[in-house]
């Protein structure tokens, strides 16, 4: 099934975070590891955003896992650092793909980008669907109704 979102717009999310102690390595640089743990924080808000958080969709009966994961690193993040970490739905017929972004909040210099591919999962059978799910596309035509 095929809309319009907002004329071609595509919902997307950004929150700000400050790299927080834990995450960085001996010389203050955060593992590149938990750049994935800040695109999950900015998909959730972005989920959250067109009201299908995780919750709502196992409730709706689909999961949707991870199947591919991409990061390239062009600059580190610091400890105390304030960052954007932006997120925006790129596919949604197939499957679920969002892009991601990070840049330091101070000076305006990108991080990361990345991307994930996420496809729906039918909980009670445990099989792939091969299309997104109408409850998943109503979500969509909701929020690009707003």
């Amino acid at each position: 099934m095929s809309f319009d979102l907002l004329s071609g717009k595509l919902p997307s999310a950004e929150i700000i975070l400050t790299v927080p102690f834990f995450d960085v390595d001996m010389l203050g640089i955060v593992w590149h590891g938990h750049y994935v743990k800040y695109f999950e924080d900015a998909r959730c808000a972005l989920l959250e955003k067109i009201g299908y958080d995780y919750l709502t969709m196992k409730a709706s009966g689909y999961v949707w896992p991870v199947v591919d994961l991409r990061v390239k690193y062009t600059a580190p993040a610091r400890f105390g650092s304030r960052l954007r970490v932006g997120a925006i739905l790129k596919e949604y017929e197939y499957r679920m793909k969002i892009g991601y972004e990070i840049e330091d909040l101070e000076s305006g210099i990108r991080l990361a980008r990345g991307s994930t591919i996420q496809v729906a999962v039918e909980v009670e059978s445990g099989e792939m669907c091969f299309g997104s799910p109408q409850v998943f596309l109503d979500k969509l035509r909701a929020y690009s109704d707003e």
